[in-house]
């Protein structure tokens, strides 16, 4: 089971690595931007919607990376105080009861969104905008968010399942 959890999380992660440099064209881009704004007088609809457009993908596809880096967002109140036993239970009950479900309901519910952005070949709705195929490839990349996190969730509720099944050491006190 470890094995399998560590191919998902090396997948993830490995996604995450690659779309955290998208954060250099962007932090490039934003400064095109403010140079052109006010020094220059002018500007491009599409180079503001660029920073957009990375800065979903950024969040979306690397929210997978984060989560298996353990820097979500956890209110521990209580957690940082449990056994690991009792955190493995955490880990799989909230994986299966929240974040499954919330996946499932995102990739399901964003079908027919991302569908028809590329039927109607969709693009920007600014004059000067970005041309098609730039927003419904953003769209897409919400099915592929649920996914991603899906398959972190996997490996999470693997090693959460692994730890559960692994009989304490009967010397520990």
């Amino acid at each position: 089971m470890l094995a399998l959890a560590d191919r998902l999380e090396t997948i993830c992660r490995a996604i995450g690595r690659a779309i955290a440099w998208l954060c250099l064209p962007m932090v490039v881009v934003t400064a095109v931007v403010v140079v052109e704004r006010y020094w220059l007088q002018s500007g491009s609809i599409r180079l503001q919607e660029s920073i957009t457009v990375m800065h979903a993908v950024v969040f979306m596809l690397a929210a997978a990376y984060t989560l298996a880096a353990g820097d979500h967002v956890r209110v521990d109140v209580f957690y940082g105080r449990m056994s690991e036993r009792a955190r493995a239970w955490v880990n799989l009950l909230g994986t299966l009861l929240l974040l499954f479900p919330f996946c499932i309901f995102l990739f399901w519910s964003s079908l027919d969104y991302v569908s028809i952005s590329w039927q109607i070949r969709e693009a920007s709705q600014e004059a000067g905008g970005l041309p098609y195929p730039f927003v419904p490839l953003l769209k897409s990349c919400i099915p592929l968010t649920a996914v991603l996190l899906g398959m972190q969730g996997g490996a999470m509720a693997l090693r959460a399942a692994t730890t559960i099944q692994t009989p304490r050491d009967k010397g520990a006190a």
